[in-house]
């Protein structure tokens, strides 16, 4: 979410937060090694200055990829609820 900038990658998601025109739904893990919990309440703030209604949910004691259930990290439980919110965010959003 948050980078140096470079020719391929001149802006990161928190660079363009707050001018989002659709909604995103992000699934994290609190205790995710690669995106630090400071980033995703970075963002979490950011995405309230714009005008969509996304949302960003923060599993405490989860880490990356819980929801890869071949992999050792998977947490059932978290990834069924990150599930159901997908689900009821496409609902909402008019996807599904």
């Amino acid at each position: 979410m948050v980078g140096e900038t470079t020719p391929l990658t001149p802006k990161h998601p928190i660079d363009i937060a707050a001018e989002l025109k659709v909604p995103v739904l992000g699934l994290y893990g609190g205790s995710d090694d690669g995106i630090p919990v400071e980033t995703v309440e970075q963002m979490r703030s950011s995405i309230k200055y714009g005008n969509t209604t996304s949302e960003i949910i923060l599993y405490p004691d989860t880490p990356h990829a819980f929801f890869a259930d071949y992999r050792p990290s998977s947490r059932k439980k978290q990834a069924e609820d990150g599930w159901k919110r997908l689900q009821d965010w496409f609902k909402k959003n008019g996807v599904a």
